[in-house]
């Protein structure tokens, strides 16, 4: 992910900061015929200097090494002239050489735009003169771009003032202030150039301002316990506002300390730096004038002075040379830049307005659903795919506890605000960038394991737009296995898009379940490995808005999809979460629990590892303990705790990181002691972590749509209801169909099996397959659908509203109008898309039959019972949508109709068969069990009943040949317990018969 330098401070400040620290657009002199006067005459000295010289020398007095070892009668010769003359031609020697030395270096310092150039020993003079010709001549070169602060004399660069032409250069993302900064390209110093040009213009007045006395200096403190000095609280401090920190790293950045090194990160300071301050700095004896420092010792004094004449104002100098460019602040952050991965940014677009999943930003507005979730991808496939799996899982088990029609397999429709959520949860759902990570992260476990290499400790992954993939690691760990590829520096491993897809499933532990969802910069989305962090993690803001965070995070690790196991422990808040995951949450009341919990497990851990010989979890995981220990726990406190408990966690988190525990507590001020890592959640939705260069739009989960999100859930229970007893699942289809002679549907298609529509024309052939695949979805929905969901599943990738609105008024047209002049497409009171009951599929026929047949008519008369019995299971005639083509319908993998189907036509079947059954017709019910099984085959009560069936026609060789068509179908897994125990008691001896057979 990128970071970014920016000029531009919060609005709160803006009126505040001094005049000759504020950059204004500048209008940069065109080059005149003078400049390239200069230039020309600059490459003649240049060249006579560089080339002339030598050349003049070895033709006229020759080269200046000795043509042999020198012997004891050289020092008893006698001086002459030509003695004299060849000293004095090596002394003009020497003074090339060093020229030729300072024009290298300002040449190089030049074209790379690294910095002020390096400085050649004893060479002021010389070093200078190279410096002007240099400059005269690159000026008006291409490569004028790309001077050095030093060379130029314009001031230090505005970064964030940046054309977009040089935006377009791309930099993998940048997170923590370990890494160094690297050299910029040419494009990217052609912008930083031009910046230069505007900030010693609009600093014009600074050398004035100075010379008045009123520049303030502050001298970074030494570390006071576990409280170390940060810009952030410097500029809390001085300037009133944390957030300036970024004025005062502006004015302060490349400068030689007196240490001799430069601040190049905001986060990385060192005590005894001096920093220049705003002219609005204020805080007694700490900000001090250049000249006027009575409270600090001469050294110090001397130290000021000396760094006030490194500044912009003591460089002087207005812009030179330059070009047609137009500088000034940019409206929007531009594309990342080489150079700068981890500097704070200004402010992205806010939640809603960009999202993994393209779709979910196609509209121009939400349509009334809730934005926190329709930004949130990663989140919302994992609730979604948790729901369908909790959904899936309640059938089974209403299948299995019940018998015949006593039992349901719809799930109550959600309404109101659980409606929203869930449309919202498809909208913004990208299950194919999770199925991305989790496939990239487990194959890099596997090829580093196949390689007898360690995981390495990762700190955060970057998901960027395009979909690449980048992992920040704690420490260099050597070259990435292949695919994977080196980033910016060796702590960045990088993984294209391209690459990603082409992994298949490793059979591999999760490698870094611990990652979650922070928030976005730019287009590009940042996970946080909780379990690694060397320490607590603070988070402060308003108490409503860390518990919007809290509940993101875990929401997120309880139904993520690259994490195999872990445990979460949620302290002071969301004992209501529970029910998202069972089996990873659990709930403490308060410190004490927590910590006698905690203070165990950390022993445990510890001595598991040590028993086992790892060093970490990380270790572990590959190796042949994986899949069995070394699973992540992470803690959420979001109440604050006092600094006596903050200290005490801060000892049991001290070793957490390699130990695979992670701790995120909640604060309401700004300082927690112990912490590691600290960020703050604004009003605005901005997570901010100053000293990690962070500035995020966050991913938050609200209490209302936390609410939602939970009730979805608990309603797909079949065990709680809502006065906490026994739920009693719901039976009516959420349509019914008038089955008689006079309900006949004007539309009919068929959904079980091939996909047919009969009574309407065949559309466009260009526009058939989209029309077809929108009734399908709205067929499967009869509550209605969302217009964003509509689109979303048509174009995972994203649409424009007005081609989506194309779209519909086709559906419209080709559906038609009821003869009455109703359409067959409205849109309801809740703006969702509905179709009218004279549209109807197969599938709403076989609901309804079997709806009627053992709930409805059939219950008080066999007859119509064995008869609507019969024509569901004839509708029935394969699959869902069987014959599909490749790449569409893929909004099926949220759906739950897949088993809702084979569920229905077991359910089905097996009331036929029981129905035949009692009149004693085996074979019919034999049929009937057969015909079901060619949908559902994997349904073990209707091998059961066929088991029974076969066994009531007293045909031994029968029912062992159904056993060993039973046991084949198995394979490896063998055959269940509950299907061996009937075998065991209708034929005792079918294991001879498949031993035999084997």
């Amino acid at each position: 992910m990128p970071r970014r330098r920016t000029t531009s401070s919060s609005s709160s400040t803006a009126s505040s900061a001094p005049r000759n620290r504020t950059p204004h657009p500048v209008r940069v002199r065109r080059r005149s015929f003078g400049d390239f006067v200069k230039a020309f005459l600059a490459f003649v000295v240049l060249a006579g200097l560089v080339l002339g010289v030598p050349f003049a020398l070895a033709v006229t007095v020759g080269w200046p090494f000795p043509g042999g070892a020198p012997s004891l009668d050289w020092l008893q010769r006698e001086i002459t002239v030509h003695t004299f003359l060849s000293i004095l031609t090596v002394v003009v020697w020497l003074a090339w050489a060093q020229f030729t030395a300072c024009v290298l270096v300002e040449v190089k310092a030049a074209v790379s735009g690294v910095g002020v150039p390096g400085r050649v020993p004893g060479s002021g003079p010389s070093q200078l003169l190279a410096r002007q010709l240099v400059a005269a001549l690159l000026l008006v070169g291409a490569t004028a771009a790309s001077l050095t602060p030093g060379l130029s004399q314009l001031g230090q660069s505005l970064e964030g003032n940046q054309k977009p032409s040089v935006a377009a250069a791309q930099q993998t993302p940048g997170l923590f202030a370990q890494q160094q900064e690297q050299a910029a390209a040419t494009a990217s110093a052609l912008a930083e150039q031009a910046g230069q040009a505007g900030q010693a213009a609009v600093r014009a007045d600074g050398g004035a301002a100075a010379a008045h006395g009123d520049t303030k200096y502050y001298r970074i403190q030494p570390p006071e316990g576990r409280h170390h000095d940060s810009l952030w609280e410097v500029a809390e401090r001085h300037l009133g506002d944390g957030r300036r920190y970024k004025e005062i790293f502006e004015l302060n950045k490349d400068r030689v300390q007196p240490d001799g090194s430069r601040l190049s990160e905001a986060s990385l300071i060192r005590p005894g730096w001096i920093m220049e301050m705003p002219g609005d700095a204020r805080g007694g004896e700490l900000v001090e004038m250049p000249d006027e420092a009575p409270n600090v010792s001469e050294q110090v004094q001397q130290q000021i002075s000396d760094y006030a004449r490194t500044g912009d104002h003591a460089q002087g100098g207005g812009a030179q040379g330059g070009g047609d460019v137009q500088v000034s602040l940019p409206e929007q952050r531009p594309a990342p830049t080489p150079a700068n991965p981890v500097t704070p940014a200004t402010p992205a677009p806010g939640p809603g307005q960009e999202h993994a999943t393209p779709a979910a930003g196609q509209a121009g507005d939400s349509f009334g659903l809730p934005e926190a979730l329709l930004a949130a991808p990663l989140l919302a496939a994992g609730l979604l795919g948790a729901l369908g799996r909790r959904r899936r899982q309640a059938m089974w088990q209403s299948a299995l506890g019940a018998v015949g029609g006593r039992r349901g397999m719809e799930p109550p429709t959600p309404t109101g605000d659980a409606q929203d959520v869930q449309d919202a949860l498809l909208v913004g759902a990208d299950p194919e960038g999770v199925r991305l990570l989790d496939r990239s992260l487990r194959g890099l476990a596997a090829s580093l394991a196949a390689e007898s290499r360690p995981l390495p400790v990762v700190y955060a992954a970057w998901m960027s737009g395009n979909g690449d993939l980048h992992l920040q690691l704690a420490q260099p760990a050597g070259k990435p296995p292949a695919p994977w590829q080196q980033g910016q520096d060796q702590t960045f491993w990088m993984l294209a898009r391209s690459d990603a897809e082409g992994y298949e499933e490793a059979e591999t532990a999760a490698p870094y379940p611990g990652l979650v969802s922070l928030g976005t910069m730019d287009d590009s989305r940042l996970l946080l490995n909780l379990e690694a962090v060397p320490g607590i993690v603070s988070l402060s803001g308003t108490e409503a808005d860390r518990a919007a965070v809290f509940a993101s995070v875990a929401a997120e690790l309880a139904t993520n999809g690259w994490s195999d196991r872990m445990t979460i422990t949620l302290v002071g808040f969301g004992d209501d979460l529970t029910p998202l995951a069972p089996n990873r949450i659990r709930h403490l009341d308060g410190f004490e629990d927590l910590f006698e919990t905690m203070s165990a497990e950390t022993r445990q851990r510890r001595g598991a590892l040590g028993a086992a010989g790892h060093d970490s979890v990380l270790t572990g995981r590959t190796g042949p303990a994986q899949h069995t220990r070394w699973a992540p726990h992470l803690v959420l406190f979001a109440a604050q705790p006092s600094d006596e408990q903050a200290l005490q966690l801060a000892e049991l988190a001290a070793d957490a990181g390699r130990l695979g525990i992670g701790y995120l507590v909640g604060t309401g001020g700004t300082d927690l002691p112990g912490a590691a890592w600290e960020m703050e959640i604004t009003g605005e939705g901005r997570l901010l972590a100053p000293l990690l260069g962070l500035e995020l739009d966050a991913q938050l989960l609200p209490v209302a749509q936390q609410r939602a999100v939970v009730e979805l859930f608990t309603d797909a229970d079949p065990g709680s209801g809502p006065d906490g007893g026994p739920r009693r699942a719901a039976n009516t289809p959420p349509f019914l169909v008038d089955i008689s002679e006079q309900g006949r549907p004007a539309v009919y298609a068929r959904l079980v099996g091939s996909y047919e529509i009969i009574g309407l024309d065949a559309p466009d052939g260009e526009r058939s397959a989209l029309l077809h695949e929108a009734l399908a979805l709205l067929l499967l929905h009869r509550e209605g659908v969302h217009p964003r969901v509509l689109s979303s599943a048509l174009w995972p990738r994203g649409v424009t509203p007005d081609v989506r609105d194309a779209l519909l008024e086709r559906l419209r047209a080709w559906l038609g109008t009821d003869p009455d002049g109703t359409p067959r497409l409205a849109t309801d009171a809740t703006g969702r898309l509905t179709l009218a009951k004279s549209v109807v599929s197969d599938l709403d026929v076989l609901r309804s039959l079997y709806y009627e047949a053992t709930q409805g008519r059939g219950v008080d008369s066999r007859q119509v019972r064995g008869r609507l019995l019969t024509d569901a299971l004839v509708l029935v005639r394969g699959p869902l949508l069987a014959d599909r083509p490749e790449g569409r319908y893929r909004w099926l993998t949220h759906e739950i109709v897949d088993a809702q189907l084979p569920l229905l036509v077991a359910d089905t079947g097996l009331a036929l068969s029981e129905f035949h059954l009692e009149k004693n017709r085996a074979e019919k019910a034999i049929e009937a069990l057969n015909a079901a099984l060619r949908t559902a085959p994997a349904d073990e009560r209707l091998w059961h009943e066929l088991l029974r069936a076969t066994h009531t026609t007293d045909d031994p060789d029968r029912l062992r040949a159904l056993a060993a068509d039973l046991v084949a179908r198995s394979g490896a897994r063998g055959v269940p317990p509950r299907t061996e125990a009937l075998l065991d008691e209708l034929l005792p001896t079918w294991r001879e018969g498949v031993a035999a057979a084997g």
